[in-house]
């Protein structure tokens, strides 16, 4: 006879509390497979999700939300919570075009209460409301759950500090499984593997504990040797970091016991004070290949349930990351002074094979782009050719570092931002379109987009052999173009732009990923009888303003293209060229570009298409311009 789906029964958090230890762990068994389904069809993060299945049953089981708030980090364990809180029936459309987010979303669901996509904000958020709680008289629960790569963050320290320091009541979970996005490096995580490894204290202290309580006079005898019991605990378990910041430390327990987490988080709830339960998982449980290979699967296209083996398309081009890591391998092979540096996403980066061909040439400094950055300007101080590869939306973590450290000081520092651009399912907190706009700002700094997958490489031989300050270097998520990449390196002379195509009526000045764009959408113009030339910009900064001022007497008709905010980016640095020099005013300028609102997610030629982006709806909005003008 077979049984009923728990999951059926489950719709909100409340029916959580109506099962019993046995369909709990059946119900943690369903949604692995539910998500499975689902992720494996539509991609996202799968293994941090699988690692945090239990732990999520459990603090729904023994917590009450939404009245209690869950504040998760960076966000991408989320998953079960949502199924949980009333959005099983949309799982399915789980980073789709106008579906569920695949992190947090505070239009969501009130079960969300803070929005999140980038690392280590959990702590400094759930202390905000926890204070918020305090100063309105209320009396819930404010629980943070944090990873240990995410507890790499500086800003988790900062908020530790603070925690420690006000003694505020709130609830730190920290998720241990020894992995970020890939293997976690650092103080923090030998720090972490000693407290996993310190049974010999938390043996004898459970031990003793339950002797004594046993007692007539026990209580009395436990509240004596607590008073002494941190010197007794310091001579068989590494010192507690987080006892001595004044956050009362639990664990550590099997985040995949569901009977042993409830009595430790029902304990943390009963705390005056802050408190912080260290819980062990396994990143990718219940699923062999994810297991195997947690990095693989931390965030993951389609995929093949039984094999493990991600659906591609036969005959795809390399990705602009792998001909970014293949090219930075091969200049670093003739010059010893490049090194590279990664925060914590090596594989995301491309840098892995240089990791294995460079192994002291390579620095993964865990997930602190801030810190990236300033170690990557001290590196350049002493002649180093340092290579920051960072995606677009992460760099804007270190916009003072780039700014203060790198920018003022004029050090030759080379910023690579992958994912550049809309970047479809993780929507609008992972989508980089802000590079142009925060960097164009800057004194001294170069800004370099490449056209297809071959121009990357010359791109990033320029940036090898340039000198006279920062360089940066944005490029696409995803598949290039299908170019030959076969041509010798080279390098490219700084701040000129290639002219692709000549035309009468009016220039598209495009760059990066656009500039493929801007081809099809003079096409188009030219079945409508409007000649349209295309220049590829290849610089956002500096501008070949030589090439702009001469199409702009020809034609007296620009259009700008960027896969980047209009406000601030590449089309604004034209129109303000052309004013300084007089030509505004004898020129019609049209901007292209992400308009002022966050993109969620879909898929990115849905996103362009929204956005009036695609070649077609482009060169209609240039013939009704033209015509207007």
């Amino acid at each position: 006879m077979s049984r009923d789906r728990i999951l059926d029964r489950v719709n909100s958090p409340l029916d959580l509390k109506m099962l019993s230890l046995e369909e709990m762990n059946r119900l943690a068994a369903e949604i692995r497979q539910l998500m499975l389904d689902v992720v494996s069809k539509n991609g996202g993060h799968l293994a941090p999700n699988l690692g945090v299945v239990e732990l999520t049953i459990a603090l729904h089981r023994v917590f009450d939300s939404p009245r209690d708030k869950f504040v998760f980090d960076v966000g991408h364990q989320a998953y079960i919570h949502k199924i949980i809180t009333g959005r099983k029936d949309r799982f399915p459309t789980l980073r789709q075009y106008k579906g569920l987010s695949g992190f947090p979303k505070r239009q969501e669901s009130e079960h969300d209460v803070f929005g999140v996509g980038h690392s280590s904000t959990s702590i400094s958020a759930a202390d905000g409301i926890a204070a918020a709680r305090d100063l309105l008289g209320d009396d819930y629960h404010v629980v943070a759950i944090i990873g240990d790569g995410a507890m790499t963050g500086g800003m988790s320290f900062e908020a530790l500090n603070h925690v420690g320091d006000t003694k505020r009541r709130l609830i730190i979970i920290l998720n241990d499984n020894e992995m970020s996005i890939s293997k976690n490096v650092g103080a923090m995580s030998q720090y972490l593997y000693q407290l996993r490894t310190g049974e010999t204290y938390n043996r004898l202290k459970h031990n003793l504990e339950n002797w004594l309580s046993g007692l007539e006079h026990g209580d009395d005898v436990l509240e004596a040797i607590d008073r002494v019991k941190t010197g007794v605990k310091y001579l068989v378990n590494p010192e507690s970091m987080f006892e001595h910041l004044g956050i009362k430390y639990f664990g550590p327990v099997d985040g995949h016991n569901i009977e042993a987490l409830i009595p430790m988080l029902t304990a943390a709830k009963k705390e005056d004070g802050p408190v912080l339960l260290h819980v062990i998982t396994k990143k990718g449980k219940g699923y062999a290949p994810a297991e195997e290979s947690p990095n693989k699967f931390h965030g993951t296209g389609p995929f093949d349930i039984a094999t493990g083996k991600k659906i591609t398309k036969p005959g795809a081009p390399p990705s602009y990351t792998d001909v970014f890591g293949k090219t930075l391998v091969e200049l670093a092979e003739k010059d010893k002074r490049i090194v590279a540096i990664t925060a914590a996403m090596p594989d995301g980066t491309g840098v892995t094979g240089f990791a294995q061909r460079f192994p002291d040439r390579f620095f993964d400094v865990g997930i602190a782009e801030q810190h990236a950055v300033t170690f990557a300007a001290g590196l350049a101080t002493q002649g180093i050719k340092a290579v920051a590869a960072i995606y677009s939306t992460f760099m804007q973590r270190a916009y003072d570092q780039v700014l203060h450290d790198v920018c003022m000081q004029k050090l030759p520092v080379k910023l690579c931002m992958d994912r550049a651009g809309l970047v479809g399912d993780d929507g609008y907190t992972h989508h980089g379109v802000f590079d142009y706009a925060y960097l164009l700002p800057m004194p001294h700094m170069v800004i370099m987009a490449p056209k297809d997958e071959n121009e990357l490489r010359h791109m990033l031989a320029t940036a090898m052999e340039y000198d006279d300050g920062p360089i940066s270097l944005r490029y696409p998520r995803g598949s290039g173009l299908g170019v030959d990449c076969s041509e010798a390196l080279h390098t490219l002379p700084i701040g000129r732009a290639e002219r692709i195509r000549t035309g009468t009526d009016v220039s598209l000045w495009a760059i990066g990923s656009m500039v493929s764009e801007a081809e099809k959408t003079a096409e188009l113009l030219q079945e409508k009888g409007v000649y349209a030339g295309v220049v590829n910009m290849r610089f956002a900064k500096p501008l070949d303003t030589e090439m702009l001022f001469q199409d702009a007497r020809d034609t007296h008709c620009i259009v700008t293209m960027e896969e980047g905010v209009v406000i601030g980016g590449v089309g604004e640095a034209v129109v303000q060229a052309l004013n300084n020099h007089g030509l505004l005013d004898k020129t019609l300028v049209l901007n292209f570009g992400i308009p002022d609102e966050f993109i969620s997610q879909g898929d990115r030629k849905l996103l362009l298409r929204d956005i009036g982006l695609t070649p077609e709806l482009m060169a209609d909005r240039i013939l009704d311009w033209m015509k207007k003008a």
